[in-house]
């Protein structure tokens, strides 16, 4: 039984494997964090922890210390040249996103077709994995909640809009709202063109149900693949 952590910018999202499948799985506000002790004596059967943390090294120590505290061995994930089935394109591999990276091993783990990896969070990574499973790159925007403060934020007249979708905005909280949306799913839809044909996409994160009843193009949503890439990461450990 593996228990798989994703510590991301804004949350900790857990998930708990055995069994061929997953057990469980939730979500943790990094002040709660002193709850993944109670987790692991939920699970004593687990026999390992997998970590992705790109919340910086408080939460980092944060973790380790509630997963010390029941004695269970933590292996931290990080960016590789390959790993999982996925060869890392990037300039210098180990400065990819982990989150990102394990994201991709997730992918893969599901489709050996060419696929957009969407994760659509705090910001929007949209990343492409061709056929033979090199990632070939990937683009990084605000989320959609980051466009929208920004804007109100940055512009001395611009409201933090409440709007809604429309194909013809005529007020101003919609003509936010929509070309927030519009934004994202413009540079997913581009970034799948641009792979062979029958290219997939996958998308996932907290905005996943919102951009993905704007998208024009097939896709897939998936919650949690940063915990499956850790899966995938954890069959490749020594036992």
């Amino acid at each position: 039984m593996i228990l798989c952590i994703d510590s991301g910018n804004s949350r900790i999202k857990w998930g708990v494997h055995g069994d061929g499948g997953w057990l469980e799985s939730g979500v943790l506000d990094h002040p709660d964090v002193e709850q993944l002790e109670v987790l692991t004596r939920r699970f004593p059967q687990a026999t390992r922890v997998m970590l992705a943390n790109v919340a910086g090294d408080a939460v980092r120590v944060s973790i380790r210390q509630a997963i010390a505290a029941c004695r269970l061995e933590l292996n931290e994930a990080n960016s590789a040249p390959a790993a999982g089935g996925v060869v890392n394109l990037y300039e210098s591999p180990g400065r990819l996103g982990v989150d990102r990276w394990c994201a991709l091993i997730g992918a893969r783990r599901l489709t050996s077709a060419p696929c957009v990896v969407v994760m659509a969070g705090t910001a929007t990574t949209i990343d492409s994995l061709d056929g033979d499973g090199r990632f070939l790159g990937g683009f990084i925007l605000p989320g959609l909640d980051l466009m929208r403060r920004s804007l109100a934020r940055d512009t001395a007249a611009l409201p933090l809009a409440a709007g809604i979708y429309c194909a013809w905005p005529r007020c101003t909280d919609d003509a936010i709202t929509s070309g927030c949306i519009e934004a994202q799913v413009g540079a997913i839809e581009r970034a799948v063109a641009r792979l062979d044909n029958g290219a997939t996409c996958l998308l996932s994160g907290g905005a996943a149900i919102v951009i993905g009843e704007h998208l024009g193009i097939q896709h897939r949503r998936v919650d949690n693949l940063v915990l499956e890439g850790l899966l995938g990461l954890a069959g490749n450990l020594p036992a």
